[in-house]
């Protein structure tokens, strides 16, 4: 009986212990920390991060006005305080957050399927998207990047990088699944998705299938020096998309525009545009225009300078009509800041127009991916020769879809400019000021009217297409630059990196402590041991394969000491043509090229980065024929 007694004083202990851990557990949740949530709430969190507005995954700053646009020599800063110019891209600089939204991404689609959700359905694909964009910029800033075993979490907290080629192929995967979800959601008249926390296309399936694709064309034009890939296939997934609308339908005008709307009334979206009547009086000297981006206006007499830029009022002195050409002018990005500060202070170059970008909270719209880029990359495709089509249709849809956009019709002659002239401290003492703009004779000009020569047309689109890019599409302006040489960089003191604009960025220093196996394989992998001197290595060596016969020996390296012990020689050569003697001069010009699909920098960036690490590069002809190029430099210390 005692024995029965004490086993049943132990079951009534094992049923008061197991009651007070239920309390105890329940006390120890906390109802303001949830370990779940509503996919919809994480797509609102994912559309600011993609619209630059988030905490996570702004890519350095994409905003309208931020630091990318700097980079993309839209306009400069010329006041320390508030920022500078330099393309602050080293290790410390640089930034693998965008793969805490790739997380995120994620855990949406987790809540999705616990929620029971179908295999295909919004959360999924909306999460494909938000990958292809992510890896599309990372692989983009960086080369190769962890992607195949990233996001694993405690299964591999050291990723093994991907090359570029595989990242490109996942990207263009993702886009391609994406458009086939969404054709299947459509038609499925699927409506899960909120209209409110997708602040950016309020729930419409069909938009987010036409971006897709949209994005999906700048990504394959992004890769036109690759367009011979036997992986990527480049020229025919340009084509299969416009050959077949119906199953890769795109945008048809700008409305469907993948865009931010400021909205200082919003409850779910509270967003003001950066420049306002709230800070016009503290940051308005602050920033002025880029040379680059004026002088690509007032070269080719386009009236959009009159909109976006106020005049250089110095330039103007006493004439009465301040809408002529000469007297917009913007700051080398590589000027010194003092004295960009005195000379914009002093009205030698052109603010930003004070009446179109200060003078409300909701300013423009920034346009994330949208039809007047989409238009010039399908003109360059056509020219190409990767689709038929007519070039120069898409090429002036998208001029006259970016004139409407600043106001300006392109059936009418007259025009208003709002400026404010020197002398006037508020925003609302600006000014209109008439002007006369013909379209017709715009486009008539030689260096505006699409040329019949493909090279010259590629330069003429890329140029129009860094125009309407103007603080919108996220790098968009700096990649292609990078790509064509179009339009021309501006480097000096003030860009930093020894006054040459970067051709990618450093990766994180977290890489190198937490990754390090990973990291240094990826840049032997990629012919780095150290940025800069290796990257010249990549350069040559892909010069030479491009020009030699292709056969065993074709190129060849040698390294041997130079005229004395204290100097290393490295000899790059090829069994080529060469180089003609007509030619020679002009080989380290920056955007001089014989290739159709080259950028004319790579030489140019080569002696560059040699010359600022106390190198020197220089070229010959190579023994029994052919190019052979020769870096100098110190033995280093062992």
């Amino acid at each position: 009986m005692k024995h029965i007694k004490n086993i049943f004083l132990v079951f009534a202990g094992l049923l008061v212990m197991s009651s007070c851990n239920k309390q105890i557990q329940e006390k120890q949740t906390d109802p303001n920390n949830p370990t779940s949530v509503p996919p919809n709430l994480i797509v609102g969190t994912l559309m600011a991060n993609i619209a630059g507005i988030g905490n996570a995954g702004s890519l350095g700053g994409i905003n309208s006005w931020s630091s990318a646009h700097t980079w993309n020599q839209y306009h400069c800063q010329n006041y320390d305080y508030y920022g500078n110019n330099i393309y602050s891209w080293t290790g410390s600089n640089s930034s693998f957050d965008p793969y805490l939204v790739m997380k995120n991404v994620m855990q949406m689609e987790n809540e999705a399927k616990t929620r029971g959700a179908a295999a295909v359905n919004p959360f999924e694909a909306i999460g494909r998207f938000v990958r292809a964009y992510y890896y599309y910029n990372l692989t983009s800033f960086f080369g190769d990047v962890p992607q195949a075993q990233a996001l694993l979490a405690s299964a591999n907290s050291s990723p093994a990088y991907s090359t570029q080629e595989q990242v490109f192929k996942y990207v263009l995967d993702q886009l391609d699944t994406a458009n086939t979800d969404f054709a299947t959601l459509i038609s499925a008249n699927d409506n899960s998705l909120s209209t409110s926390q997708d602040f950016l296309y309020s729930g419409n399936l069909s938009l987010w299938q036409k971006m897709v694709n949209t994005f999906k064309l700048r990504v394959l034009v992004s890769l036109s020096i690759k367009s011979s890939d036997a992986v990527l296939s480049i020229p025919t997934q340009f084509a299969n998309i416009l050959n077949n609308p119906s199953k890769y339908p795109i945008f048809k005008d700008q409305t469907e525009d993948f865009k931010l709307v400021y909205n200082p009334g919003g409850v779910n979206t509270y967003t003001t545009y950066p420049f306002n009547p709230s800070n016009f009086g503290s940051i308005a000297a602050r920033f002025n225009m880029a040379a680059t981006y004026v002088s690509a206006l007032t070269a080719i007499n386009d009236a959009r300078v009159y909109i976006t830029c106020d005049p250089a009022w110095k330039l103007v002195g006493s004439d009465p009509n301040p809408c002529q050409y000469q007297y917009f002018a913007g700051a080398s990005t590589g000027e010194p800041l003092s004295t960009m500060y005195g000379n914009a202070n002093a009205g030698l170059y052109s603010f930003i127009n004070r009446y179109r970008y200060y003078s409300n909270f909701t300013g423009e719209p920034n346009v994330l991916v949208g039809y007047k880029e989409m238009c010039f990359n399908i003109a360059e495709g056509i020219v190409r020769g990767w689709a038929p089509g007519n070039a120069e249709t898409w090429y002036k849809n998208g001029i006259t879809a970016s004139m409407a956009f600043y106001g300006i019709d392109v059936s009418k002659t007259s025009f208003t400019a709002y400026f404010l002239p020197p002398g006037n401290s508020a925003v609302t003492d600006v000014k209109p000021f008439p002007f006369n703009f013909d379209f017709t004779a715009y486009y008539t000009q030689p260096t505006v009217k699409l040329s019949a020569t493909p090279s010259t047309a590629i330069n003429q689109i890329v140029l129009q297409k860094y125009i309407v890019c103007f603080q919108n599409s996220g790098y968009e302006g700096y990649y292609n630059w990078r790509r064509t040489g179009v339009p021309a960089f501006q480097g000096g003191s003030g860009v930093g990196n020894n006054g040459v604009v970067p051709v990618r960025r450093a990766y994180p220093v977290s890489e190198q402590s937490q990754n390090a196996a990973n990291w240094n394989a990826a840049l032997k992998a990629q012919g780095f041991t150290q940025d800069d001197l290796n990257q010249v290595m990549w350069n040559l060596s892909r010069n030479a394969l491009r020009h030699c016969q292709r056969r065993d020996g074709s190129v060849r390296l040698a390294v041997a000491l130079g005229h004395n012990a204290n100097i290393v020689k490295l000899d790059v050569s090829d069994d080529g043509s060469g180089v003609p003697d007509n030619l020679k001069s002009q080989l380290f010009e920056p955007f001089f090229t014989t290739a159709v699909s080259g950028t004319g920098l790579g030489l140019y960036i080569a002696r560059e980065i040699c010359q600022a690490n106390g190198a020197s590069l220089y070229y010959s002809d190579a023994p029994g024929g052919g190019a052979q190029f020769t870096i100098l430099c110190k033995r280093a210390n062992t």
